[in-house]
């Protein structure tokens, strides 16, 4: 035998959240509709998941269209970092999401940390495009210029007072 049941969470195997699945009995009964992943197919249960779904349509929309503004700003936009670096033009060190995450406040722009994408790490000085997953629809491309920072032409342990 089996039952149709609507998923109220996403199962890996059987679908996203909202879909109405046909599934052993046992399954749905000993397992989906315990844990609260599911609940029975009935007609009602179906005229609210479809409300539901309505709904959560209008607010991906809704996110889509902030994503694709937020893009908007971010196309064409370059930031400079400075980072200690040595005399071949590697960094001691990376820069790093929250780097530019924070070159991103400075200019007025809040971003997620966690939608910046690094790959492969910047770790060398000179200009690199990085993308942001604003939307899983919708990403920009900000370019970053990693510069040396003052303090890098020195040698580490030395200081202009210690010379004199």
């Amino acid at each position: 035998m089996s039952t149709q049941v609507i998923l109220t969470k996403e199962v890996e195997a059987l679908g996203a959240e909202g879909d109405v699945i046909t599934v052993a009995d046992g399954y749905a009964r000993n397992y989906l509709i315990p844990r609260g992943l599911a609940i029975a197919a009935t007609p009602a249960n179906l005229r609210r998941v479809e409300t539901l779904r309505k709904k959560r349509e209008a607010e991906q929309a809704a996110r889509r269209q902030q994503a694709e503004e937020m893009a908007k700003k971010l196309s064409g936009l370059s930031l400079t970092i400075s980072a200690p670096a040595g005399a071949d033009g590697k960094l001691f060190g990376a820069i790093t999401t929250s780097d530019i995450a924070h070159a991103l406040q400075q200019r007025g722009i809040e971003v997620d940390r966690k939608k910046i994408v690094i790959e492969p790490p910047l770790r060398e000085i000179g200009i690199r495009d990085v993308t942001i997953k604003l939307h899983p629809e919708v990403q920009a491309t900000v370019r970053v210029e990693v510069v040396a920072s003052a303090t890098a032409d020195q040698p580490a342990g030395k200081s202009e007072k210690a010379s004199k």
